[in-house]
């Protein structure tokens, strides 16, 4: 019986630190910066740069590359997805417009399709090289 008790308590816990952990590196990196950009012709940007959404994506690439290479796939996935998808919602939720949702929902999708790629991509494996024949005993 626990036996088969080990396989989901890496699972469980691999998917807590990586939501725990998107939501850090979120605060680390998008987090202090509030204050949208005025521009002299009165248009707003922000208030990310393209740096520091770099940044966050660049960071989390590998604890999921971690997770997924060590085969904790819901972790890598559904982890780092809740993670930023929290994240993301305790930041934008005081948007008066409403429209914040929709933000919310591109950061949930997009987050689980580049992790579940990315942690496809990892259990492949490497690729065997083209054209090079094997050795024969």
């Amino acid at each position: 019986m626990s036996q088969g008790l080990q396989k989901p308590v890496p699972q469980l816990v691999s998917t807590l630190v990586l939501a725990g952990l998107s939501m850090a590196v979120w605060a680390a990196w998008l987090g202090w910066d509030q204050q949208r950009d005025v521009h002299p012709d009165g248009s707003t940007t922000g208030p990310y740069e393209a740096w520091q959404v770099i940044g966050l994506v660049l960071t989390l690439l590998v604890p999921v590359y971690w997770a997924a290479s060590r085969r904790y796939d819901v972790g890598a996935v559904l982890g780092t997805t809740v993670g930023l998808t929290v994240a993301a919602y305790y930041d934008w939720s005081d948007d008066v417009t409403g429209m914040f949702g929709i933000g919310v929902a591109m950061i949930m999708m997009g987050t689980f399709g580049v992790t579940g790629g990315l942690t496809a991509l990892v259990g492949v494996g490497p690729l065997p090289a083209i054209g090079v024949a094997k050795p024969t005993a």
